[in-house]
């Protein structure tokens, strides 16, 4: 008997999984939407407008998501969900949260998992989610072990050993925004903590403007010696760092890198004087968008074992069509 038409053959391609990934920022949230090979179908960013409080941030972002997904699958199913978020992600809660009034409440995997039923749902803290894509698609690829540094609304880092991101008893490992400043803060429960000095945050308050004029006000000697402040303090605390844990490679991203070129010659010099094994600085392969790329993996990966409707088997570390 002869074959049937080829126009009357399903069309395979337009029913394998997509993901979801999300990422909740201080300042946005954005939302990606790509196939099971790395290649981004959609992408959707809006303002978190913090001032509006955790519930209307939340809210806003799952709408978002959902409204992207009908906009790009096309029919296809939804295959996983990766979130990343600042804070560290439960269940019930998110833990060292302080960007958004009232985020430590949001019950954040449980009402994902409500709002994408029937779905898997992956969470992780957004540094360490970026560290993840860094590891395995960027700047720190090979580097064993490497660091990730996160310069924009806070502060923070993530460790990668052997292409792992370490998490920490708690979840906490690298959250270097909490770090003492000064030697009177040890034993001071009120201490003002390092991400209240050194973060995009920190920044805009104290010029009272955005950052990122801030870097770039040459002319307003105030605003430069906040900037200059800011860059000095974070040295400090990237050679520490750096001492620490003796990493290949150091890559920077969040946004403030947008302000690179100004950052970095300082923390170059600082490594170089003071580090006794001095590691690659680089800028991150994804300077501002490496959380979400790393959601979206976390989503890959959450299914990337099991047979997809194709019948291929996929490998979440190929670099094959990747267009993250």
């Amino acid at each position: 008997m002869d074959s049937p038409p080829s126009h009357t053959l399903p069309n395979l391609t337009s029913l394998a999984p997509v993901v979801l990934g999300i990422d909740f920022g201080g300042t946005k949230i954005a939302t990606a939407v790509c196939d099971l090979s790395g290649r981004r179908l959609a992408t959707h960013v809006i303002d978190a407008e913090p001032e509006r409080g955790a519930r209307s941030a939340f809210n806003r972002g799952v709408r978002a998501a959902r409204e992207l997904l009908a906009e790009a699958v096309n029919g296809r199913p939804l295959g996983g969900v990766g979130v990343s978020t600042f804070g560290i992600p439960s269940e019930d809660g998110v833990a060292l949260a302080p960007a958004i009034d009232g985020w430590k409440d949001i019950a954040m995997g449980r009402e994902l998992r409500e709002a994408f039923a029937g779905t898997p749902v992956t969470m992780a803290t957004d540094v360490k989610a970026a560290a993840l894509a860094e590891a395995r698609w960027g700047a720190l690829a090979g580097a064993d072990p490497g660091v990730y540094l996160n310069l924009g609304t806070g502060l923070a880092a993530a460790i990668v050993i052997g292409g792992v991101v370490l998490a920490g008893a708690n979840g906490a490992a690298g959250e270097i925004g909490y770090n003492l400043r000064q030697l009177a803060d040890v034993g001071d429960a009120g201490y003002l903590m390092l991400e209240e000095a050194v973060s995009g945050r920190a920044v805009a308050r104290l010029g009272g403007r955005p950052a990122a004029e801030a870097f770039a006000a040459g002319a307003d000697p105030r605003l430069a010696a906040i900037a200059d402040q800011f860059i000095a303090e974070l040295a400090f605390h990237v050679v520490n760092l750096a001492i620490c844990i003796d990493p290949v490679r150091i890559a920077v991203g969040g946004g403030m890198t947008r302000s690179w070129d100004r950052i970095r010659p300082r923390l170059d010099a600082a490594l170089e004087a003071a580090a006794p094994y001095r590691p690659e600085l680089v800028l991150a392969g994804f300077p501002l968008d490496a959380p979400l790329v790393g959601a979206l993996a976390l989503a890959v990966d959450a299914i990337a074992a099991s047979k997809t409707d194709d019948g291929v088997t996929h490998n979440p570390h190929s670099r094959e069509g990747l267009s993250l």
